[in-house]
């Protein structure tokens, strides 16, 4: 059975919190963890390029930030937004599924295999941006959240 992380964040996240994260990763890898994310610059990225080739990348859209990954958001998924999204339900189609993606990051491909923890950065640890999708995601699951932001 394979044992799931989470790593996300926001693409302005600072340079030595990005190298903390891929460390991070590098360790979760070396413990057999397959990290969770989502393609974006910042700290996507810098959780991929630690967990090397543990990795379940989830984008909204193939070729999404031109990435390989194949994995994009169900139908299910994107249904599950407006639960996690105060505007969900009048977001553009563009939107939706850059949530849906954020959705699957924590519950994988079935939305019942969710992530042991979700590992991430926001300004100041506050639920903003994209990444509060995930967080309020991983908060209705029970899912431990690490925001390495708080206390900024």
């Amino acid at each position: 059975m394979h044992r799931y992380y989470t790593g996300v964040g926001s693409r302005s996240t600072p340079v030595e919190v990005l190298h903390r994260m891929t460390l991070i990763a590098k360790e979760k890898a070396k413990l057999g963890y397959i990290l969770r994310s989502g393609g974006a610059d910042g700290a996507d990225t810098a959780f991929e390029k630690g967990a090397g080739e543990f990795t379940e990348i989830w984008l909204p859209w193939i070729g999404f930030n031109g990435h390989h990954s194949r994995l994009v958001p169900s139908a299910q998924a994107i249904a599950l937004v407006p639960k996690f999204h105060s505007r969900g339900a009048w977001l553009s189609s563009t939107l939706r599924l850059l949530h849906a993606r954020n959705i699957h990051q924590v519950l994988g491909a079935d939305l019942s295999t969710p992530s042991e923890e979700l590992i991430c950065w926001t300004p100041s640890g506050l639920t903003i941006g994209g990444t509060a999708t995930a967080i309020r995601v991983a908060q209705a699951h029970g899912i431990k959240v690490i925001n390495l932001g708080e206390g900024e």
